[in-house]
Formats: C-alpha cells, structure tokens, sequence
C-alpha cells in the first residue's frame, strides 16, 4: 500500500495533535492489486536533521503506520512509512516507504534535488520542542 501526497496532507492538518503525542486513525484506500478498504495509524516520530541539497533542514518526523487484521499479519507484512515536515510553516520534505508492494524496496523521496540524499539524523531532545 504506497502512501501518497495525501497522507502528507492529513498529517500536516493534524499536525498539532500528533506533536502533542495523540496517534490518530485514518482510513484509506489501498490498491493492491483491487480496492481495499485499510486503516492506518498516524503519530509523532521526533525532530530530525537532514542533509539535503548542501545544506542541514530540520524536520518533524511522521510515521504512517498500517493497520493489518491479524489473520493477514500471516502472511504480508507491510513496512511502516515515514513522512518529514519541515518546521512550521509546515512543508513536505521527505517520504520513505515501499513504492507500490508491501515487499517493495523501501526508496526515499525528497523534496530538493542533488546528489546522494544521506538518512535523517534525531535532534537531541532537551524536553522543550522548539
């Protein structure tokens, strides 16, 4: 089940909620390989910095969690996504996920052209979100 621009906007829509520590339910449309019905779990994964483009962004850390029945579990297992907001203003930086199958390699998609693009790296919390 690939996770698309939308979930980028839903999240920034609720963006205050999952900061907060709120995870919140969503259902979705899966296509794979016909319509399916899913719901996935949104939360808060942290404050990152990635290197983009020459320069260091920091970025909020979504996770796009999908809910699998239990029978289902058995037999497909489908990677968590993650999605990066810039600082407010909120803006798509980043998106990592399995393409279209659940067995998919995870690619990542970023929002700045260049050359390689380097993992995020967690902010050190002082207890204080700035």
């Amino acid at each position: 089940m690939p996770y698309g621009f939308g979930f980028s906007l839903a999240i920034k829509a609720l963006r205050a909620r999952l900061v907060k520590g709120e995870t919140i339910t969503l259902k979705s449309i899966g296509f794979a390989p016909k319509p399916q019905l899913a719901s996935v779990e949104l939360s808060y994964g942290g404050r990152d910095r990635i290197r983009m483009a020459g320069r260091i962004i920091a970025a909020d850390r979504f996770i796009v969690h999908p809910k699998i029945p239990a029978i289902a579990k058995l037999f497909v297992k489908v990677p968590d996504a993650q999605i990066w907001l810039t600082t407010p203003p909120a803006g798509f930086l980043r998106w990592e996920g399995a393409m279209a199958e659940p067995d998919d390699q995870i690619i990542r998609v970023d929002l700045l052209p260049g050359g390689t693009s380097e993992a995020a790296v967690p902010v050190a919390t002082s207890g204080t979100r700035k």
